[in-house]
């Protein structure tokens, strides 16, 4: 397997240590020019510390030769409002710091769904309602829905698992990231304008569980 490219060089030390346990070769490069005649898996860009450099370092991989190679973008979650209109630069991102599990997951999902250098669309479907993962667009019943990112990302995380039960606390950190200091009630009234969208015959996809938190629709399996 070719190995994963890092930015920055020298890397964090958090994000080496894990990829070295978890046996994945992996190579860092201080700028661009580090990635002439390399061949590498997929991207990892720490974008915490420098942002704009991170940015500009993910834009310089699309320009490049090698734009078949999934990016995997680490950002503060102080810095998601960023992401607005970059989602062209990145495959998938990381509010940092991130916990070594979800950091390895994300990086082998990407690895994994770069099998033959190529992207397939990434779909979550559940009865009419469509998520795109990669243009950030939904809809249901064909018709388009009209989401914040916010609202995005929340209905993607609760769709991705349908029946499974999520408390408030679980969708804070997962969706808005574990930097985020915001209360319970920013769920709620998320909840409350995705259901608003999604319209009175689809609402009822998003349920309460009463004392414990929300799911989506029900279990595929029985």
């Amino acid at each position: 397997m070719d190995p994963l490219l890092l930015w920055p060089d020298p890397p964090p030390n958090d994000l080496v240590r894990v990829l070295d346990l978890a046996g994945l070769p992996w190579v860092a490069v201080a700028d661009e020019s580090g990635t002439r005649d390399l061949s590498y898996s997929a991207a990892v860009i720490a974008a915490d510390e420098d942002p704009d450099g991170g940015f500009a370092m993910a834009r310089a991989l699309r320009r490049g030769d090698l734009q078949s190679a999934p990016v995997l973008l680490m950002i503060r979650g102080t810095a998601l409002a960023d992401l607005d209109g970059r989602h062209d630069l990145f495959d998938d991102f990381c509010v940092s710091p991130a916990h070594p599990t979800e950091f390895e997951a994300r990086v082998r999902h990407l690895l994994s769904a770069d099998i033959g250098g190529e992207h397939a669309s990434e779909i979550i479907q559940y009865g009419t309602l469509v998520l795109n993962l990669e243009t950030y667009q939904a809809v249901i019943d064909g018709q388009p829905l009209d989401l914040t990112y916010m609202e995005y990302e929340l209905l993607k995380f609760l769709a991705a698992s349908p029946g499974r039960v999520f408390t408030r606390e679980i969708l804070l950190s997962r969706v808005w990231g574990y930097e985020y200091y915001g209360g319970a009630r920013t769920v709620d009234v998320h909840i409350r304008r995705l259901r608003a969208k999604l319209g009175e015959v689809h609402a009822g996809l998003i349920q309460t569980v009463r004392s414990v938190g929300y799911k989506f629709g029900e279990a595929r399996w029985g």
